[in-house]
């Protein structure tokens, strides 16, 4: 039985010093997103859209459809930081990265609501417009997460509670330094109990306490409800959005809080 739980101890040791080969410099542990060309299966697609890969990277392939989320079905993440290496076509690109969401997402893999349409300059049809506010009251496909997690947002000409940074709709971000658009950012969420803090480019922008009485209670149809109590170990999701708005991925790696 010694000689047996021995050889069991090594052979763990021997599985994380193989694992840990693969990992970016440091103690960052890489989730991969791209395998053999393709998305990496690790990560399960939501909702209308997705990802396609280019130069090794993810690009949001939005639908007029509706809004989509890449999950990360894998594993579950609860005190640690994020790491996410991104970069947006332009300053209105839309995307975003969601944290702690509850396990209830894994109940919308191939659920979606009506497909939406839009006319030539990109507008919603009122019928479209309907079947979307419908999809977030009902909390369908990647609406779920809206409202079941925290989005820390990707827009930079959006105002503070909706831009780069910013947990949005609930927390705001001050300015990030300046970068023109395509060049590559790193984000950096760091979940510590409730709280979730964000940094862009090594500056600290947001800090957000679910807790906190400054959190904005008007909420609009497309913003979080304010209610459900996300929870301290969750999923984690990319976010596709509109048509035109265009983000690429190129890491997402994670490590323990010390």
């Amino acid at each position: 039985m010694l000689i047996r739980s021995l050889s069991s101890a090594l052979a763990a040791v021997l599985l994380v010093a193989a694992c840990h080969a693969q990992e970016p410099p440091g103690d960052w542990r890489s989730l991969p997103l791209v395998k053999d060309g393709k998305v990496n299966p690790s990560w399960v697609q939501l909702g209308y859209g997705g990802f396609v890969v280019e130069e090794g990277s993810l690009k949001t392939d939005c639908s007029e459809k509706g809004l989509g989320l890449l999950l990360y079905k894998k594993e579950k993440l609860g005190n640690c930081q994020i790491r996410v290496v991104f970069r947006a076509q332009d300053e209105k690109s839309n995307a975003g990265v969601f944290v702690r969401i509850d396990d209830g997402i894994l109940e919308q893999a191939g659920k979606n609501h009506a497909p939406g349409k839009r006319d030539a300059s990109g507008k919603l049809s009122p019928e479209s417009l309907q079947a979307f506010m419908d999809a977030s009251v009902k909390e369908i496909g990647a609406w779920y997460a809206v409202h079941h997690g925290y989005e820390v947002q990707i827009c930079d000409a959006s105002d503070a509670l909706h831009g780069t940074g910013a947990i949005y709709s609930l927390a705001k971000a001050e300015a990030a330094p300046k970068k023109e658009p395509g060049q590559w950012r790193t984000m950096i969420i760091t979940l510590r109990g409730n709280l979730v803090l964000v940094e862009i480019d090594g500056k600290p922008v947001t800090s957000f306490d679910p807790a906190s009485k400054d959190i904005p209670q008007d909420q609009k149809w497309f913003e979080p409800r304010r209610e459900p109590k996300r929870p301290q170990v969750g999923y984690i999701g990319l976010q596709n959005h509109d048509p035109g708005d265009v983000v690429w991925f190129k890491e997402v790696s994670v490590r323990p809080l010390p």
